[in-house]
């Protein structure tokens, strides 16, 4: 009896740490969290396969998360483009990205206009190389014009 006791014990830890890897791989996204009194329209840029993808939009009401990417993060840099729905002003950067302005997924950053599309600068996120991230969006860190 002692010999099969042992053994439950070595395999009950094995188990936990298996479950828990798996729910933790399960909870894995990209999310972003309006923490402003407005609506705010937000886009996302990565690097997919290696190609550049650009997406859009997600309105994302006051002071509510939205999950923008499921699974574990597969790149240290996102990037991201949101405006506040009533004010205009918005969280910005420096990296050009194609948008439209209506729902979109456009694969490639080059040539924005001749491809009908638009430019916007996106503002990057660094994840650390972490697997689960949160962008939460204040007015402190918004710059004034989109």
């Amino acid at each position: 009896m002692e010999r099969l006791g042992m053994s439950m014990n070595r395999t009950l830890p094995a188990a936990l740490a298996a479950l828990l890897a798996l729910a933790s791989s399960a909870q894995a996204e990209l999310r972003i969290c309006n923490q402003t009194g407005n609506t705010v329209q937000v886009a996302l840029g990565y690097l997919a396969e290696k190609t550049w993808t650009t997406e859009g939009w997600w309105n994302i009401r006051s002071h509510r998360c939205v999950t923008l990417l499921r699974g574990p993060l597969a790149a240290r840099f996102y990037y991201i483009y949101a405006e506040d729905t009533v004010t205009g002003g918005g969280w910005i950067g420096q990296t050009l990205m194609c948008v439209k302005e209506t729902e979109f997924t456009i694969r490639g950053v080059a040539d924005c206009y001749a491809a009908g599309y638009d430019r916007k600068p996106f503002r990057e996120i660094d994840t650390r190389n972490l697997r689960n991230w949160t962008i939460q969006l204040t007015d402190i860190d918004r710059s004034e014009e989109p």
